[in-house]
């Protein structure tokens, strides 16, 4: 059974950093598709990062320039440093791991918002 457990939100002013991470525990295969998503309650979700085996990232417009996604594959731990935070970037961050390719997750040149595995998500408030 995949389970995936997030941690590292938190509240910060705006300007600051935070790093979230995501244990990923019970998935065998070498290839996947791992990434994060946002979402505010009344909004629609947004795919913010999403990085494959090959280390082949994707990013949202919205945080090009700040967030930085990444997996130690050793630690089976996906990360995302998120820096020069806004009061926009408040939102609940959930990480997310599919068998597919990203880019079959997707159909543009956002990074995915659905995953067949989800974490239970983590609260990230950015004070102005």
């Amino acid at each position: 059974q995949v389970q995936l457990s997030e941690s590292g939100g938190g509240s910060v002013q705006a300007g600051g950093s935070l790093r979230l991470s995501c244990q990923v525990s019970g998935y065998t295969r070498s290839d996947f598709c791992m990434g994060w998503i946002r979402q505010v309650p009344g909004k629609e979700r947004e795919g913010v990062a999403s990085i494959d085996e090959r280390g082949d990232t994707i990013y949202a417009d919205t945080v090009k320039g700040r967030f930085t996604v990444s997996i130690d594959n050793g630690a089976k731990t996906l990360h995302l440093q998120m820096n020069n935070l806004k009061p926009d970037d408040t939102a609940t961050y959930t990480c997310g791991l599919d068998t597919f390719e990203c880019a079959a997750l997707t159909s543009g040149e956002d990074p995915p918002d659905e995953y067949d595995n989800w974490g239970q998500g983590t609260q990230v408030t950015v004070s102005s």
